[in-house]
């Protein structure tokens, strides 16, 4: 079983607290927490609320013998763990129950999480930048930045934790940089990168190579999404070419550069006509 794992690489974590002061053993409270997080609970009060109603299966694979930690007690303890060595076990978990095959899609993402902001304390909010595995949903890897703006020091950190020989990485505009292009590379897996206005090369290449009119009436790879949700209708009309000759100055800065992508999508609320279509770029080297 994978949850035994869990326990086992959490245990390595080493306990700085008195030995006789010791009455919930670290273990416990970091496999009660990360399964809680992992259920969706948001907040000490309610990680405390998850060991009350799962102690049976958590006892299954740690102690608990003092039952479980308060909330407070959950706080004080987890301020002391080290964040990084807490980020590396759970990554080492992660590598160890999901075998990332050839072509999978390793989906990189930042978000900033809901209530981490406190103006009365000064606090800014957390934003996190994680790898997703889109064939089965789940989270590979994160990592905590300060600012959103910082997204782009924190893609190559988590890189580093990943094994993605063989992958597929996608990548919002923000992540279109050539240093983490060549990161991908170098660790064996291809990029599909997002291009907008903050490479400038690249936008303008794909404003001369692919015009409204040429893009409508696209003669090569080509196809149609369609998606509905709570009354609203996205379709998407994608189209893939080899990187064409307005790619060849910019492909000798984009390492691996094969192909390039122009997404254009239509939104429409309930029987409203539809918005003016968005189009977006894609740069790839697979």
């Amino acid at each position: 079983m994978l949850t035994p794992s869990l326990m086992h690489h959490l245990s390595i974590i080493p306990d700085f607290r008195q030995v006789w002061k010791v009455q919930h053993q670290l273990s416990d409270i970091l496999f009660m927490t990360v399964c809680a997080v992992i259920s969706g609970a948001e907040g000490w009060d309610e990680i405390e609320d998850f060991g009350h109603a799962k102690l049976d299966f958590l006892r299954q694979y740690g102690d608990f013998s003092a039952g479980v930690p308060s909330h407070d007690t959950l706080a004080r303890v987890m301020a002391l763990v080290n964040a990084d060595q807490l980020q590396s076990a759970f990554a080492e978990w992660m590598k160890a129950c999901h075998d990332v095959t050839d072509g999978a899609v390793v989906a990189i993402d930042g978000k900033t999480l809901r209530g981490s902001y406190c103006r009365g304390k000064n606090k800014g909010a957390i934003h996190m930048v994680s790898a997703f595995s889109a064939a089965n949903g789940v989270v590979l890897g994160q990592v905590k930045t300060a600012k959103k703006s910082n997204e782009i020091t924190a893609i190559p950190e988590l890189l580093k934790l990943l094994n993605l020989h063989g992958c597929l990485v996608t990548i919002d505009a923000m992540g279109c940089q050539k240093k983490i292009a060549t990161q991908v590379l170098q660790q064996g897996a291809d990029y599909l990168l997002s291009v907008k206005e903050n490479q400038p090369a690249l936008a303008d290449a794909f404003e001369a190579a692919f015009p409204m009119a040429k893009v409508v009436n696209f003669e090569g790879d080509a196809y149609v999404t369609d998606e509905k949700n709570r009354g609203r209708q996205e379709t998407r009309y994608h189209i893939v070419s080899d990187a064409t000759e307005e790619f060849q100055e910019p492909s000798y800065e984009w390492p691996g550069l094969k192909t390039v992508g122009v997404v254009m999508s239509f939104r429409q609320e309930g029987d409203e006509a539809p918005d003016a279509p968005m189009v977006r770029y894609t740069i790839s080297s697979a």
